[in-house]
């Protein structure tokens, strides 16, 4: 992967090629962005320039710098091949790992699925291609003491020890709290790479162990399929609770709920982003539209969400995310999420 394949994020990556050029590498970096908007890419461009023997230096175009792509540092890397790159991402059981998965039982399935797509492909393809139906992935503490052990061996080509951890917060608060040490004091020659879309589920022990790089939203194509794919069902949701009609509020969230836990994730994180857009049109007057179809509730609705209501409406929508993370009865916490949604709406 070299930078020029990234779309965008000219400024970020003409930082980070400077940064490396004059040896100040951190040797753990947090890489924040949707893996849309190409953070596994990035973090994968930043090591292959890293490790790069013939950087290439523009004095035209906006890009600064960049990897050869023909050394056999950047082929190796470009492939997933090299020896002192280790990749960890969330996995689970599946028909053919049925107990005690880790990423070291699925190694050469990611790399299929990362190559395939580009490094662009989202934490739900990965999890249908990894045939786990509804179970949640986590990179579980097998998976941290792999990382710990791949970082203790000496470098197989002399150079960089390498760890890229994607979907972060996908790890468990034990799984976190195995790696501090190792982030705090990693051994000499030791870059670790977390990619994460958000950093709000990382321990703040995490965070503050780490240098963040975060990306410019390029996003528009993606918030436009989500809108697409979530729109209807978020307008019938939210005119449901403003009437707060039980029964047809009851079908609503039976709806919501048979959508499987990842994609009910999707949705209120959707959703999310739908309340933040909202509040900046009418608190800031930035434009913003919803894009659910419904022109007329895209017109009025923006107005509902104010400065009286929008924490509580992000409190309850994060908690539920949490709580279908950690694998809650989906049902239930659909329904109270619904009814704090409702009495929040209905303060503005």
């Amino acid at each position: 992967m070299q930078f020029k394949d990234i779309v965008g994020q000219r400024d970020v990556i003409n930082r980070l090629t400077e940064i490396i050029d004059s040896g100040r590498v951190s040797h753990a970096q947090l890489i924040l962005g949707p893996t849309e908007d190409g953070s596994l890419q990035m973090a994968l461009a930043y090591l292959q320039y890293l490790c790069c023997t013939d950087r290439q230096h523009h004095t035209t175009g906006d890009l600064r710098a960049d990897s050869c792509g023909t050394c056999p540092s950047c082929k190796k890397i470009s492939q997933l091949m090299h020896p002192d790159l280790h990749l960890f991402f969330p996995n689970a059981a599946n028909s053919r790992v049925k107990k005690d998965p880790s990423c070291a039982e699925f190694q050469q399935e990611f790399h299929d699925f990362v190559l395939e797509h580009n490094g662009l492909a989202t934490l739900d393809d990965w999890y249908e291609s990894l045939g786990i139906e509804n179970k949640q992935g986590l990179i579980n503490v097998r998976d941290a003491a792999d990382i710990v052990q791949s970082l203790s061996l000496k470098s197989y080509e002399g150079g960089w020890k390498m760890v890229v951890v994607w979907m972060a917060e996908k790890m468990n608060d034990q799984t976190a709290n195995e790696l501090l040490k190792t982030l705090e004091e990693p051994s000499p020659g030791t870059v670790i790479l977390l990619v994460a879309e958000s950093d709000e589920r990382l321990l703040e022990t995490i965070r503050s162990r780490v240098q963040t790089v975060r990306l410019v939203p390029t996003g528009s194509s993606r918030d436009t399929a989500l809108a697409e794919q979530f729109g209807p069902m978020l307008v019938a949701w939210l005119r449901l609770l403003f009437k707060l009609k039980m029964k047809e509020l009851s079908n609503q969230v039976e709806t919501m709920a048979a959508l499987g836990r990842e994609q009910q994730k999707l949705f209120l994180q959707y959703t999310l982003g739908v309340m933040r857009g909202c509040f900046l049109s009418s608190a800031a007057g930035i434009p913003y539209s919803i894009g659910s179809g419904d022109e007329k509730f895209d017109a009025m609705f923006p107005r509902m969400i104010t400065q009286e209501n929008i924490e509580a409406i992000e409190q309850a929508l994060s908690e539920a995310i949490f709580a279908i993370e950690r694998n809650a009865y989906s049902k239930i916490a659909l329904m109270e999420l619904s009814f704090r949604m409702s009495k929040a709406l209905k303060k503005k």
